[in-house]
């Protein structure tokens, strides 16, 4: 390329090829998009879709004003779903540690065998939602706060697992060698190299399961695994449609406080 061709070139940020691949997976992505709609939207009953809010604005308007009289009754159940998420959330960590531990690359003892099972634990905690696992244990255990309490713990394993093991195969490997350097074992190396590390990970992985825990634990009664879920369940059944609203606004409140409290640990560990 001459001197006089270099400056009167323009540049672009894509080549020709590169924008008609582009424009390309465009197309298909709309038309993917379409087919599935098409699939989701074959059985529906566009009627009653737009006949919705008239509907939703004449629940609305039984459910105005809340009964404010029910608030007394939902203290004792609000307090179980505050344990369940609290208590399920601790005893799903103390499990989640030593999984988080031998999963982990840099720490397990064994990357053909306990590595594979660690992760298989972790993967399956996370695929199975907490209503499921509860719904499960339900019919094991039978309904109450401890089916709830378990299945928040099953649940909340492979998030902190897997978010705790990210943090200890990311630790400073210069940190760890200066450790082993002055003749420390194994254990010896965790204590001291590792563990300081992930600490502030670990609190901060902790509060937010707490968090989320507190959200899942609302709805467990549901399916009869105790909490505040029980009571909304009951005043749906019923048609109590003032209940319902005091207990949704409960449940609301209590989500914005626990956010409050995770985020002021979190600022404080982290």
């Amino acid at each position: 390329m001459t001197e006089s061709e270099f400056k009167s070139a323009i540049w672009q940020h894509r080549t020709p090829r590169h924008k008609l691949l582009l424009w390309l997976g465009w197309v298909m992505l709309v038309a993917l998009f379409i087919y599935c709609w098409q699939v989701m939207t074959r059985e529906t009953l566009w009627f009653f879709v737009m006949d919705a809010p008239r509907q939703a604005a004449d629940l609305g308007s039984r459910m105005w004003p809340p009964q404010w009289d029910y608030v007394p009754e939902l203290l004792k159940p609000l307090w179980d779903t505050i344990n369940i998420a609290t208590i399920g959330t601790a005893a799903g960590v103390v499990m989640a540690v030593p999984v988080a531990f031998l999963a982990a690359r840099n720490t397990t003892p064994s990357a053909t065998l306990l590595r594979p099972i660690a992760l298989f634990i972790i993967v399956t905690s996370r695929s199975i939602n907490a209503l499921i696992w509860a719904l499960l244990l339900v019919a094991i255990i039978g309904p109450g706060i401890l089916a709830g309490m378990v299945a928040i713990a099953l649940r909340s394993i492979g998030f902190v697992g897997k978010l705790l093991y990210e943090a200890i195969e990311e630790t400073d490997p210069l940190q760890v060698e200066a450790v082993a350097a002055t003749g420390a074992g194994r254990a010896q190396v965790i204590s001291y190299a590792i563990v300081p590390q992930i600490m502030p990970a670990f609190w901060g992985i902790s509060v937010f399961r707490w968090d989320i825990n507190i959200r899942e634990s609302t709805i467990l009664g549901l399916v009869g695994a105790g909490g505040i879920g029980l009571k909304l369940q009951g005043s749906l059944n019923t048609l109590a449609w003032g209940q319902v609203t005091v207990i949704l606004l409960l449940i609301l409140g209590t989500v914005v406080v626990s956010e409050w409290i995770a985020a002021r640990v979190r600022h404080a560990v982290i």
